[in-house]
């Protein structure tokens, strides 16, 4: 027995002495582990939120919309809950929580992991990890497509999800976060509309008006900008249940052209001397078409963001950047 126990601390003692034996550790134990379980020991699952919908449909939300490896999605939604976790934490200050045995969530509806019961020790880090006004506020909401997820905030909720991301980028960047296996970008909500002329414009005005007033940010004369489109999910819809035609009918702003010309407007109704730079553009302005679970057909509900230029990549398209450079991702990325 005491021999057993001395191999144990020769053990413990080289793997605190050989840092580089770390990572080749992570990575053998990532290979045998399921997906799901590399973060079941302090991160629980969500459900869906299936309230959501309907609320994103009626309300503008912000939040965070991930693209993840396909059919890795739960590995995912407990890797970035980890991740925005720790971005949440304000700098100096711990969570500390009057019961020990109640743990903060990120999600409105989180449920147990399977398995071996985890006593408080055990959940420590995670408790520490989340701000105390994040907890419990975000919605998992049901996508239709694959490699997606999307978390919104309360409508009420004035969360500044591009700083949160902004700050992603900075604990990457200065270590305090590792690179993440399974998610590949997180694109922040500033806003949500349904994707009409009206409401897309309006927003576009709203959040370009923002932009303008926030002084972190510095712009030339004339403020140069550029537009992403994101339809993902459509030019299936389109090929398996109606005609290009027929949709196109039904929501003018899913043809590209259309979409940008209603981008532009909403830009230059704020900027009226804005000029088209899609090399080096001060201001983003993003749409994505969310791919909403359970709601009435011919009804589109779109993201919207204004973004800086040093979170977004201009090549080959206009996107958000990645959270681990292109060419070392794995197959299967969105």
């Amino acid at each position: 027995m005491a021999a057993a126990e001395e191999v144990v601390k020769d053990v413990e003692r080289a793997i605190e002495e050989t840092p580089v034996g770390e990572k080749r550790e992570r990575e053998e134990e990532a290979e045998i582990m399921a997906p799901w379980e590399q973060h079941a020991s302090v991160i629980s699952i969500p459900r869906f939120d299936y309230t959501a919908p309907s609320s994103l449909l009626h309300h503008s939300h912000s939040g965070f919309l991930v693209t993840c490896s396909i059919k890795r999605e739960k590995s995912a939604t407990k890797e970035v809950m980890s991740i925005l976790g720790k971005v949440l934490l304000p700098l100096g200050e711990i969570l500390k929580s009057s019961d020990e045995s109640k743990r903060p969530k990120l999600c409105a509806q989180e449920t147990e992991v399977t398995g071996e019961n985890l006593n408080a020790e055990d959940l420590k880090p995670a408790k520490e990890s989340v701000n105390e006004e994040h907890k419990s506020l975000m919605s998992l909401v049901k996508l239709t497509k694959s490699g997606l997820l999307l978390f919104t905030f309360p409508v009420d909720n004035s969360t500044d999800t591009t700083d949160i991301v902004s700050r992603v980028f900075q604990f990457m960047e200065s270590g305090a976060l590792k690179a993440p296996v399974w998610c590949h970008r997180i694109f922040p909500v500033q806003a949500t509309c349904a994707l009409t002329e009206k409401e897309l414009q309006e927003t576009v005005s709203k959040l370009v008006q923002r932009f303008v007033d926030d002084k972190q940010n510095t712009l030339s004369t004339p403020v140069k900008f550029a537009a992403g489109y994101n339809r993902r999910g459509v030019e299936e819809a389109k090929g398996k249940i109606q005609k290009a035609s027929e949709v196109l009918d039904q929501c003018p702003l899913l043809d590209r052209t259309k979409c940008f010309e209603t981008v532009a407007a909403g830009v230059k109704a704020i900027v009226p001397d804005s000029v088209v730079d899609l090399k080096s553009p001060e201001l983003c302005v993003m749409v994505e078409l969310l791919p909403l679970s359970r709601i009435p057909n011919g009804s589109y509900v779109a993201a919207v963001s204004v973004l800086p230029h040093k979170l977004v990549s201009t090549k080959p398209k206009l996107a958000i950047k990645p959270l681990v450079p292109e060419t070392k991702q794995k197959k299967g990325q969105n």
